[in-house]
């Protein structure tokens, strides 16, 4: 069950397939746009180069016409997603390869590497390249999340394994960064921070498509595009399936007419693909030991929010969350506020990560959850677990707790773990209209029930 809709920004995993096995360099064509001579049959001084971030289900209808036109292009895809509603499943990704797309790595899921550092990202983007190269794809290209780079993420994603990274927003467009180039050398000065468009959304129109290729085409490179969803949504990351149709229709004629080639990343980066490398455990607290980090809720975060914790919601209702003053054991707590409920809850939990904030647990054990609350409504405990791969899933609730004036603690122990179970992440959540105010959660093993 993925009730997890409000928290798929902060969580996802990425992987890439790639043309050729392991271990092969670039192809002499490949080789051709690297060095910016003609290739045999053609010249090649324009390379675009059709990138797709977050491996979202609606892509397949840009696949399905790139492969009209004998395109192909690079999907970067957040492994801890797949299969999830609304995302590509295992099988999709295959089919892509089949008809010579590539698979990039995007983190698990979907990290903000200018927030999330050290072993936590060494995590997001390690494991997610392993991940996609045990389903049997050969990972080398990488896009940042966000397009948050710094250099401290490019150091990480050249540990693991990676031959290039992609940002965005710093080549030229229409919609920003008019005093950028407007296009990347084909050999980047920086092959971990290669420059990319912003991201193609609502606003573009076909002849802003255009401009941006013409643009290129006057003095040559390589133009990275950037798409998300293509649907009919409307939605500010979305184009439709006939304008992504209308651009890929005009764009296949000009490789003869204006030697502009389409490619996908590997193709011009190049190099060959290496080993896998596996990131850093986090292994469970000890016995006794609360495992979760900022459980008093004291130390800020980013938006708003607690450091280490995320507000997590899914059906109809409108919910807030506020600081309130004075807390149970500190000097604040958080109160959530829901209205206008039509269905769902709402709740505020420890990151859905892969280790630093959601707690690690071993297979088999219960664990004794408690945290401090005041209610206007019923409330309970709602849990979620991580598996070995970084994929999130709902797992259980506990009894409901009463509505309460004052503090009162909510304990309960859970059941056993599932077994393919590594973290677990819960809190206290609200299903109806009412404030729910939370302070000092602990989490402690309970051993085998």
């Amino acid at each position: 069950m993925w009730a997890l809709s409000g928290l798929v920004a902060l969580a996802v995993l990425t992987g890439s397939a790639l043309l050729a096995p392991k271990g092969e360099t670039a192809s002499p064509s490949v080789k051709a746009v690297q060095s910016g001579t003609p290739a045999a049959g053609g010249p090649a001084l324009t390379t675009v180069s059709l990138t797709f971030d977050s491996g979202r289900s609606s892509q397949l209808v840009a696949a399905e016409a790139l492969k009209k036109h004998g395109m192909r292009g690079t999907f970067f895809v957040n492994s801890g997603f797949l299969g999830a509603p609304g995302f590509m499943g295992v099988e999709n990704l295959h089919t892509l390869v089949a008809d010579g797309n590539e698979i990039g790595g995007h983190t698990v899921t979907l990290a903000d590497l200018s927030v999330v550092v050290g072993d936590e990202a060494a995590r997001q983007v390690c494991a997610d390249r392993s991940n996609l190269m045990d389903l049997g794809f050969n990972v080398v290209s990488f896009a940042y999340p966000f397009a948050a780079v710094t250099p401290q993420a490019a150091s990480q994603v050249a540990a693991c394994g990676y031959n290039s990274a992609r940002s965005s927003a710093d080549i030229r467009s229409p919609f920003g960064c008019a005093d950028c180039d407007v296009a990347e050398k084909v050999r980047p000065a920086d092959p971990f921070r290669t420059r990319a468009a912003v991201e193609i959304g609502s606003t573009w129109k076909l002849t802003d498509l255009q401009q941006v290729v013409t643009a290129a085409e006057e003095h040559g490179g390589w133009l990275q595009l950037v798409f998300d969803d293509i649907d009919d949504s409307g939605a500010p990351q979305s184009i439709s399936p006939k304008l992504f149709q209308d651009f890929v229709g005009w764009l296949a004629p000009r490789g003869d007419a204006n030697s502009t080639a389409v490619r996908t990343v590997h193709e011009v980066i190049g190099g060959t693909v290496k080993p896998a490398v596996a990131g850093p455990s986090a292994p469970p607290a000890p016995a006794g030991v609360n495992a979760l980090k900022n459980p008093g809720l004291e130390t800020a975060g980013r938006y708003g929010l607690p450091q280490c914790w995320q507000l997590g919601s899914y059906g109809e209702n409108d919910h807030v969350l506020a600081t309130v003053t004075p807390g149970h054991g500190g000097t604040i707590a958080r109160r959530l506020d829901i209205s206008g409920y039509r269905s769902g809850d709402a709740k505020l939990l420890p990151t859905l990560d892969l280790g630093e904030c959601s707690p690690s647990v071993e297979a088999g054990h219960a664990y004794s959850l408690g945290a401090w609350y005041t209610s206007t409504a019923p409330t309970q405990f709602e849990l979620y677990y991580r598996n070995k791969v970084g994929i999130w899933t709902y797992w259980t609730a506990s009894p409901w707790f009463t509505a309460a004036s004052d503090y009162q603690q909510a304990r309960w122990t859970t059941p056993a773990v599932p077994a393919d179970a590594v973290g677990i992440s819960f809190g206290l959540n609200l299903f109806s209209n009412g404030a729910l105010a939370t302070d000092d959660y602990e989490m402690l093993d309970a051993g085998k029930p």
